[in-house]
């Protein structure tokens, strides 16, 4: 399984959120329930993903997801929208 947490430090509200994002949408949903988030916070708009707190990154991180940075994050996004593209 392939999904990957972002170097994102965003404020919402009380909390810290990080991008979640995966090779795949089946891997992505499987990490989230993994790691106990919502599909109510799945976002697919240009890029399919999750925004999770850093507890959650810290589970994912302990499950398999590879940290990356904010190069990879732009790889991802061309790839979706390449795939997107009819």
């Amino acid at each position: 399984m392939t999904v990957y947490v972002d170097a994102a430090r965003n404020p919402y509200g009380r909390m810290i959120m990080c991008h979640m994002l995966a090779d795949n949408i089946d891997e992505l949903h499987a990490m989230a329930d993994r790691i106990g988030v919502s599909r109510k916070w799945f976002q697919k708009n240009n890029v399919p993903h999750y925004d999770i707190c850093m507890s959650k990154r810290k589970l994912a991180v302990k499950y398999g997801a590879i940290d990356i940075e904010k190069g990879k994050v732009l790889e991802l996004v061309r790839k979706y929208r390449a795939e997107a593209q009819p």
